[in-house]
């Protein structure tokens, strides 16, 4: 049984009981049509008596010191940025930007892009907001941005094209429970293609709460099997974080919870998840399963620091708080597997590695601080990153734009890091290789 993309069955095929105090409708505040200024992950924001498009909100490319391994490279999304995906998606902004290869044949191969919340024309009744979108790219020459996929080719967008005002527009793919006051949206965390599927993994957001705090009802899987043209959520894989239950599939299991948000990454037989709880501080705690089994709650196993589990309250962290958002995936460069994740308390976006999933994993390095852009959130590393230079997308929040940035893993390697203490960035010896 699957959750499908028509809310309205939803209600009629799930039996679902809720308890406790059920939240405000509502979203959080995306930047473009927002009243004012808000935080992701909290805040609100709403549409009233907003008279513009959005499309003005996006300012300039954010830059790095010079000096900095890390650099900016160009906007991904936004109606200021290279693609232009005001006028050629009906996206004015959004977040997030999970990459990930969707595992095609040399003609077929695609990089599939994920999006969180999504807004498009403020002026348009509800600011054309969606949970979630997808865009798609084979551009493979990263050094001067990610090129989206043109509308009209036949793979450019999720779902059928419609044209309001003549626009393009890119549809919202995978649908929540549809029950107002329980579920405020839902949100892609990690993606993975196994055997000719695609794999997002998602949680279902019940309350935004203060700066970088919220809390979930449950995470899951949606499967497409049509290189992500259409998503259902597969009922067998959701970990419940809240007093709502569905009838027929797991209940509660505790450790759950540090499972809400996820980052995959695969090797050899085994497909790797490191979760987090919700929001911004919490750790990082690791399960695996035969990439067969991905559906298959009961076939996976977590680590607890000496061995592998198979009871998920039995994982230890193996990368400590504060983690957010996190990305892993094995860098051939290094040899050696890499996370980035944002560091909340401290402003940074980090990086650490290590030989293997379960660590121990490095000293983490910051790349970024707040004193030299502010506002950023959410490292994505790009799949088809190669030699000394790992490419992420990245978001910020008073743009509420996604943009694409380069570190140098070499200059790193040559002690030449920017460290963050007590909030003043010095230089340490760093060695990557």
């Amino acid at each position: 049984m699957s959750l499908g993309r028509n809310a309205a069955s939803v209600s009629t095929t799930v039996a679902v009981t809720l308890g406790g105090v059920l939240v405000a409708s509502g979203f959080a505040g995306a930047q473009p049509c927002a009243d004012g200024a808000g935080a992701p992950g909290g805040g609100s924001g709403g549409f009233g008596g907003i008279s513009h498009s959005g499309a003005d909100q996006q300012g300039p490319l954010p830059e790095m010191p010079e000096e900095n391994p890390t650099q900016s490279v160009s906007w991904m999304t936004g109606a200021n940025s290279p693609n232009d995906t005001f006028s050629r998606f009906g996206i004015t902004g959004t977040d997030l930007g999970i990459m990930w290869d969707n595992g095609g044949s040399e003609d077929d191969q695609q990089l599939l892009v994920a999006f969180g919340d999504t807004v498009g024309d403020c002026r348009q009744p509800g600011g054309q907001w969606r949970s979630n979108a997808l865009l798609r790219s084979v551009d493979t020459d990263l050094s001067d941005g990610v090129d989206l996929l043109a509308p009209g080719h036949t793979d450019s967008l999720v779902a059928a094209s419609v044209a309001p005002e003549g626009q393009d527009f890119a549809h919202q793919i995978i649908e929540g429970l549809g029950l107002s006051g329980v579920e405020v949206t839902i949100i892609p965390t990690a993606a993975v293609a196994i055997d000719g599927k695609q794999y997002i993994n998602y949680m279902s957001v019940r309350e935004w709460g203060d700066h970088g705090d919220w809390r979930t009802n449950f995470s899951a899987i949606a499967v497409s099997d049509d290189n992500g043209h259409t998503w259902e959520t597969a009922l067998s894989t959701i970990r419940l974080n809240s007093d709502v239950s569905f009838e027929g599939v797991p209940q509660f299991d505790a450790g759950h919870e540090n499972f809400q948000m996820h980052a995959y990454v695969r090797s050899g037989e085994y497909l790797y998840g490191l979760g987090t709880p919700p929001g911004r501080f919490g750790a990082a705690h690791l399960s695996r399963v035969a990439v067969g089994d991905i559906l298959d709650l009961s076939a996976y196993e977590y680590w607890n620091g000496v061995s592998w589990a198979v009871e998920a309250a039995q994982s230890e962290p193996v990368i400590p708080a504060p983690v957010s958002e996190l990305s892993v995936q094995w860098n051939e460069y290094l040899g050696k597997f890499v996370a980035m994740y944002a560091d909340e308390p401290a402003g940074t976006i980090v990086l650490r590695t290590a030989e293997s999933p379960e660590g121990p994993w490095s000293d983490a390095t910051a790349l970024i601080d707040s004193s030299d852009i502010s506002g950023l959130y959410a490292p994505y590393i790009h799949p088809w990153s190669s030699g000394n230079t790992l490419y992420f997308a990245i978001s910020r929040w008073s743009d509420y734009n996604v943009l694409l940035m380069r570190t140098d893993l070499d200059e790193l390697g040559d002690g030449r890091a920017l460290v963050a203490h007590d909030g003043i960035n010095i230089l340490t010896h760093v060695s990557l290789h």
